[in-house]
């Protein structure tokens, strides 16, 4: 698989649809999912934009292991764009219309059961659950429930009666903090939709954890190019550490035709620079006290995203910086310390501060760019991407194969 995103594609000539995505939680804040839609958002649902989009990008791999909800019209149903997706992994996301007739809805009720019948599980909204949908109700698999169109005395409702009425999973959707979820789950509710998890929690009681100031001592050791006897040394002492490291370098996609058992093997093979990113990669894995774990892998795949659109448009040794500011652009959430304190306890290279401290330098519009693809910004995804000269073609290519890789990385992280 090519990991070359070509940048003589213009926006103009490939304007396309873009894809966007919001992940989708766990009761225990760990990724499960991705809701993926398209941009711009005016036209979401009326036509086949992102399914044209997910065809040209190789759909087949879509976002690895985890679910992936995709924005789905009846129309786009109707005329056999569902031809292109794993029904194993996509779930159709479906907009519903209360101005239905009673034949509406029954013909409706055919294309969801043929659906249904191809294997796909199916979301809709809260809506689905009026007398008017009853015939529907049976084969929804999830019940989207948005919480910016309900009034806070609704939601409970709204919950308790989705559990008497269905067997379907509800979503909450646009949760607004970690409180909310904290109550929706007490609620029942086992799936959170949003980016609330990627706020920034100061933690004072204790700075960061041991297992985390072990691996930014490693990574500053790297980054110094320290003599391999003291890096050996010290790892010595975390034999946990030292194992993780090796797995992330022998298991990530190095294609090295021998496998590396020790550390002063792959300081041979692979040189400091690659050591210091795969170090840094451990930083996703070890938890702060009240850091959320998908804080990680929406890191990761910032980091994958950012190193494969830089890859024409910067120098080589710049694409494993702008790897770095990715992973690194929610070090406040995953360390539990402010973003200031926690780039000064690394020996970072310039550029890479700057863009985290000052959004400022070459790397960060990449930085922009790579939020706005979690986002609904229009605005600052055109810009974005216009400023760096990327069609949303090539965007795309390079977010599902970053959502691939990244799930990849979790992988070995979990074990």
């Amino acid at each position: 698989m090519t990991t070359s995103v070509t940048a003589a594609e213009t926006t103009a000539e490939r304007p396309g649809a873009a894809i966007s995505r919001q992940a989708i939680v766990d009761a225990s804040r760990k990724i499960v999912g991705y809701a993926l839609f398209e941009r711009p958002r005016a036209a979401a649902n009326d036509n086949a934009m992102l399914f044209e989009a997910l065809s040209e990008t190789g759909s087949e791999a879509l976002a690895g292991s985890k679910n992936v909800f995709v924005h789905c019209s009846f129309e786009i149903m109707a005329d056999g764009h569902l031809d292109i997706l794993d029904p194993n992994k996509a779930v159709l996301q479906i907009p519903q219309d209360e101005s239905l007739t009673k034949e509406g809805v029954a013909i409706r009720r055919d294309i969801l059961l043929k659906a249904r019948k191809d294997g796909f599980r199916l979301a809709l909204d809260h809506r689905v659950l009026q007398p008017a949908y009853a015939s529907w109700l049976p084969l929804v698999s999830y019940i989207m429930l948005d919480l910016q169109q309900l009034d806070a005395q609704w939601i409970e409702r709204t919950i308790r009666a989705a559990r008497e009425r269905s067997k379907a999973e509800i979503v909450a959707q646009n949760v607004r903090d970690g409180e909310q979820h904290e109550a929706l789950r007490k609620m029942g509710v086992r799936y959170f939709q949003g980016h609330w998890f990627a706020q920034p929690t100061v933690v004072r009681d204790g700075g960061v954890q041991a297992s985390q100031h072990a691996v930014i001592r490693l990574m500053n050791l790297v980054r110094t190019e320290a003599e391999v006897s003291e890096i050996e040394a010290f790892l010595k002492h975390d034999p946990t550490l030292s194992f993780k490291l090796l797995r992330f370098i022998n298991s990530c996609g190095f294609g090295l035709s021998t496998e590396i058992t020790s550390f002063r093997h792959a300081v041979m093979i692979l040189g400091f620079n690659r050591l210091f990113r795969w170090a840094a990669l451990l930083m996703t894995s070890t938890r702060a006290g009240g850091a959320a774990p998908a804080a990680g892998s929406t890191a990761v795949v910032r980091a994958r995203l950012m190193e494969l659109l830089a890859t024409d448009l910067l120098p080589p040794e710049a694409c494993d910086d702008a790897f770095l500011v990715g992973l690194f652009s929610m070090l406040d959430t995953l360390v539990g310390v402010p973003m200031a304190e926690a780039v000064a306890s690394m020996n970072l290279p310039a550029d890479v501060s700057r863009a985290l401290l000052d959004k400022s330098g070459p790397f960060a519009p990449f930085l922009e760019l790579a939020k706005a693809c979690e986002s609904g910004d229009e605005v600052a995804f055109a810009q974005a991407a216009g400023e760096l000269q990327l069609s949303n073609h090539q965007v795309n290519w390079a977010h599902l194969q970053a959502l691939v890789w990244a799930d990849e990385v979790e992988g070995l992280g979990a074990r």
